[in-house]
């Protein structure tokens, strides 16, 4: 089939950027199962596996964006990955990978991360998301760091970390956008891209992921899992869902996390990486979203996946 990805940011990022990497590898997965993918978004987007049509950058964000000029021939439906108004010439779904912003009625045909997720959206489609293992190295031995990698907002714990990390006596790098502290055993890298964070992600301990707000999906869980490392984070979000014991420990606390830091130790790293192996790569999200693609185009309604 002839699919068109709809996004209003540039892709492919170098560094941070959730969604922006999803859309890269669902059009991947999408190409090398067979299909065509065209992808319309802002001017400076370039993904090799698919066909670009460039909207100009204050349009394609837009609610009322009119898609309908912009569309290749051929086009079997639409997916797009920020809120989309359907319309009569094509079937259409969209990915919430947010949260809710607004009071805004959200339209229909809309698609969730996770079973969390899609419980707080009122969303009855879900489809998680996947990463290209290619792109991550597997490590089995370990470095003596442990790593917090992220955005360095209050939601996602990072000082949860810094502290959490200290009580238990471990090192800890943190990858964010600014240096919050000059202790002696923290490690500050700033925003981190490419091999460093391949690197970062392959040789730490664990990864430190207190969130203290519901994930609706959390993509650093799954690229860190598949770099052989466990996660120590909180039970929110759909983090239950994704680190189950044999691959990682959640608490509800900042106590708790620092007395479950020494459990992490006796965990597999062949275990985290076949938990993404067999749930969480760009396959399986690219599977997912096919059938989803076929239920649509069949029935034109999405399938129930709660």
């Amino acid at each position: 089939m002839h699919v068109v990805l709809l996004y209003h940011e540039r892709i492919p990022v170098t560094k941070y950027g959730g969604t922006e990497r999803i859309v890269v590898w669902l059009a991947r997965g999408l190409a090398e199962a067979g299909h065509q993918v065209t992808l319309i978004g802002p001017p400076g987007c370039k993904v090799t596996e698919a066909g670009y049509v460039a909207v100009d950058a204050k349009s394609v964000g837009k609610w009322d964006f009119d898609i309908r000029p912009h569309l290749p021939a051929g086009a079997d439906l639409i997916h797009a990955h920020r809120p989309f108004i359907p319309i009569a010439e094509l079937p259409s779904l969209w990915t919430m990978h947010g949260i809710r912003t607004s009071h805004r009625e959200y339209p229909d045909h809309m698609v969730c991360l996770s079973e969390d997720h899609a419980r707080r959206m009122g969303c009855r489609t879900v489809v998680p998301n996947g990463v290209d293992l290619r792109e991550f190295r597997f490590e089995p031995v370990k470095a003596d760091f442990d790593l917090f990698l992220g955005r360095l907002r209050t939601i996602k714990g990072w000082r949860w970390a810094i502290e959490g990390a200290r009580q238990a006596g471990r090192k800890l790098v943190v990858a964010g956008g600014w240096r919050p502290s000059f202790r002696p055993d923290l490690r500050f890298a700033g925003e981190v891209g490419g091999d460093e964070k391949r690197d970062l992600l392959a040789r730490a301990r664990c990864l430190w992921m207190p969130a203290l707000w519901d994930e609706p999906f959390g993509l650093t869980l799954i690229e860190a899992l598949g770099s052989g490392t466990p996660v120590l984070g909180t039970r929110r979000g759909a983090l239950p869902e994704i680190v189950t014991p044999d691959v990682g420990a959640l608490g509800d606390t900042l106590e708790e996390l620092v007395e479950l830091r020494e459990r992490v130790e006796a965990i597999d790293p062949a275990a985290c990486r076949a938990r993404v192996e067999a749930r969480y790569t760009h396959q399986t999200m690219t599977d997912g979203y096919l059938a989803v693609y076929r239920h649509l185009l069949d029935t034109g309604t999405l399938p129930t996946h709660l």
